[in-house]
């Protein structure tokens, strides 16, 4: 039986100056709400696939640096232009200064591009698709971004919810050794039984709490990180 939030709500506030610090640095990474996401444009959903993508063993300065470069390699990100790339293009991409010149990054590029696509016609929109997606099965969600797209597994494809505003946890180091102190993991999550008991956990406390899995996310680092 996992502590209930309230208690460890209050272990992050004593390390952070009290609940009102506490809920300040909270209020620093909000969610959105559905409708907010919903009208996220599919080119800022693959932009975002995209820049977690290649932040990935990368200096997140760097990437950020070469940035207007990217969106002017991959045409601003247009799913339809990503996802259809002739040869030609592929081959323009890795040999282009200006982005980082990683083939199989390139190639999930076009990958996802074609996943943004096929969910545009499946459901209106990636984005409508995303934010209509509940809450309380968030690893099923984590689940089709890694089989149906490219290089979404990990922490990544988390990274990639939480940057459009989709409510996320994310098992950073911090957040796994509370998760690993509170009883929900012997160890960081790897398999469906152990997300499947993360996901439990997160849905009790966000009951309990009326807080979503980002804030209760980055509650849990705060008990545990500087």
């Amino acid at each position: 039986m996992t502590r209930p939030f309230d208690a460890i709500f209050a272990d992050a506030a004593a390390r952070k100056g009290g609940p009102a610090a506490l809920d300040a640095l909270l209020a620093e990474t909000p969610s959105r709400p559905p409708s907010e996401i919903a009208a996220t444009p599919d080119d800022r959903v693959l932009a975002e696939m995209a820049r977690r993508i290649f932040n990935a063993g990368f200096s997140s300065k760097v990437i950020a640096a070469k940035w207007p470069a990217f969106e002017s390699a991959f045409e601003g990100f247009d799913p339809h232009a990503c996802a259809f790339m002739p040869d030609e293009k592929l081959e323009a991409l890795l040999a282009d200064p200006g982005i980082v010149r990683n083939g199989a990054k390139i190639k999930a590029v076009q990958a996802n591009a074609r996943m943004v696509v096929d969910l545009a016609a499946e459901h209106g929109s990636a984005a409508s698709f995303i934010a209509r997606w509940p809450d309380a099965d968030y690893v099923g969600l984590l689940e089709l971004l890694k089989t149906r797209g490219s290089h979404l597994g990990g922490d990544s494809g988390m990274r990639v919810l939480r940057a459009l505003g989709k409510p996320a946890f994310i098992t950073t180091k911090d957040v796994v050794a509370a998760l690993i102190r509170e009883g929900v993991v012997a160890k960081t999550p790897s398999s469906k039984r152990d997300f499947a008991a993360v996901q439990d956990a997160f849905n009790a406390w966000s009951v309990q709490s009326g807080r979503d899995f980002t804030a209760i996310s980055r509650t849990l680092a705060l008990t545990v990180g500087p």
